[in-house]
């Protein structure tokens, strides 16, 4: 396809103008999950142990949560529109499924983070020590429960469950109480849910660590007493525990993005097929480190992979070093006898041999070995920087702190290009079919939709162009203003409960101060 046909293709443009608005949105989600709950643990420690340092982590790391925090609303409000106005008839398709999981995380989980933010933002002084902390856990809970309703819709159009298809609205409608049970106890959407949480962790362990051995570094260099002191007393404690949450964050991911890989090599076996480099059907199937080209569906050439350990992939989505694993073209097979012999599929779509079911291949594996990567990068930095700070140092090495700047936007970028990957292996699908319901012939399996048939159709593909760029040039601004309000008060460091007191009493009782 050429650019200009790219260009006036509304299928193209609104699937890269909502993968633009959800990447740089989600880049600020895992921050505020995982900071939420670091900063009400360190307010908790420091209610526990009264130790100063633990009350000015919580101001320091709660003003950049603030931060980070009224970014995400800005850039998450876009998408609630574009369900309606770019994608109406998959709105339409799913909108009895997702109707109340989405109300619900909007009218009582937002709600509870928001509300609750507020009140531990100007709770200050004004609420008994108790009441504020509830308040911070109230967020952080709040945070979580937000997402999980989030990703029961998602994890749902990775595996439609506790739905069946009305032939004559050609919608999804969901199955009763017992279907929104089943759509909340999925193996699929657990597994997703914990693999975020987790991940969420780690973001915020490298934000929290970074930073902090930053400032110990520079502490220490200072070559005062009192600046050592500063470092080893107050930058030392906060930044071992930001790397804890690393490696628990790190720890936690590795073992439910095993699940959550497991459980796809089930219900969507393409997409895993394309992120191994599986071609064809194979036993004790190898891990492929690099491959460049897609797997045939004939006797076309076949990749270049470089480097194949071999039995690792199966044991990856087995458990054993010679287990059987599915491979692209056979897939591809599968997949057209089972849709062929779905009326349903059939009347809407034709013959399903038409059909490339393949995901953009390239895109998957390499998104997501990035994803592997970039967070084994981070956790090992973290390993690294728990072992430089070990018995009570507080070192001044240059490379630690470079290190540790460099590691923060690992973790991002990694659950950026884990997102990359769920949905991008999920094509040609919007929402993919339940393959053991297509097996056994349920009324679940015609419960998919292919995403060329879920784009507005009244909307014209040069209105979403505009929009497209408008928007990316909106989120390149809102994207640099983040950065330079995260950076202005990172740079101020913590105030000593001296500067504080200085502070407070240069400012009216009444002012509604950002500062603390």
């Amino acid at each position: 396809m050429t650019l200009a046909q790219t260009a006036l293709d509304a299928v193209t443009i609104g699937r890269w103008q909502f993968a633009i608005t959800t990447v740089y949105h989600f880049v600020l989600v895992p921050l505020t999950i995982g900071l939420s709950l670091l900063v009400a643990i360190m307010q908790t420690i420091w209610h526990r142990t009264g130790k100063e340092h633990w009350l000015s982590a919580t101001r320091f790391f709660g003003k950049l949560l603030l931060i980070n925090f009224a970014l995400g609303v800005a850039t998450g409000i876009v998408q609630e529109f574009q369900f309606g106005m770019n994608w109406s008839e998959y709105s339409r398709f799913v909108g009895d499924i997702f109707g109340a999981p989405l109300a619900v995380e909007a009218l009582l989980a937002f709600f509870l983070e928001s509300t609750f933010l507020g009140l531990w933002i100007f709770g200050w002084g004004r609420l008994s020590k108790r009441a504020h902390l509830a308040s911070i856990w109230c967020v952080a809970l709040g945070t979580m429960f937000s997402a999980a309703w989030i990703l029961a819709a998602n994890a749902w159009m990775q595996h439609p469950v506790g739905a069946r298809f009305n032939p004559a609205t050609g919608r999804a409608e969901l199955d009763g109480v017992s279907g929104f049970l089943e759509l909340i106890t999925s193996g699929v959407y657990l597994s997703e849910f914990a693999h975020v949480i987790t991940s969420a962790w780690l973001v915020a362990g490298s934000f929290v660590a970074g930073i902090s051995i930053w400032w110990m570094v520079r502490s220490a260099r200072e070559g005062s007493q009192q600046a050592a002191d500063h470092a080893r007393g107050v930058w030392r404690p906060i930044a071992r525990f930001g790397l804890v949450a690393v490696l628990i964050g790190g720890l936690g991911t590795a073992a439910s993005g095993h699940i959550q890989g497991q459980e796809m090599v089930e219900v969507q076996p393409m997409k895993m097929a394309a992120a191994e480099g599986i071609c064809v059907d194979t036993e004790g199937a190898a891990f492929t480190i690099a491959q460049f080209g897609s797997c045939p569906l004939g006797d076309d050439s076949q990749p270049l992979q470089i480097i194949r350990v071999p039995g690792v992939a199966s044991f990856m989505s087995h458990n054993s070093f010679t287990a059987a694993s599915e491979g692209v073209a056979d897939i591809q097979d599968r997949m057209v006898a089972l849709l062929n012999a779905d009326p349903d599929f059939t009347a809407k779509y034709g013959d399903a041999s038409a059909y490339d079911f393949r995901p953009p291949q390239m895109a998957v594996f390499w998104s997501f070995r990035l994803m592997i990567g970039l967070g084994a990068a981070s956790f090992a930095l973290a390993a690294w920087g728990l072992w430089a700070t070990r018995r009570g140092r507080a070192p001044g090495s240059l490379r630690l702190s470079q290190l540790a700047l460099a590691n923060i936007p690992m973790p991002f970028a990694a659950a950026s290009f884990g997102w990359i990957f769920t949905e991008m292996g999920r094509q040609p699908w919007v929402v993919a079919p339940n393959l053991g319901a297509l097996s056994s012939g349920s009324p679940l399996g015609s419960v998919a939709l292919m995403t060329q048939m879920g784009v507005s159709p009244n909307v014209p593909a040069w209105q979403m162009l505009t929009t497209l760029i408008l928007f990316t040039v909106l989120y390149g601004v809102l994207g640099f203003i983040w950065y330079l309000l995260m950076k202005r008060y990172a740079l101020e460091g913590i105030r000593t409960a001296p500067a504080r007191a200085a502070a407070a009493s240069a400012e009216s009782a009444d002012d509604l101060a950002f500062g603390y």
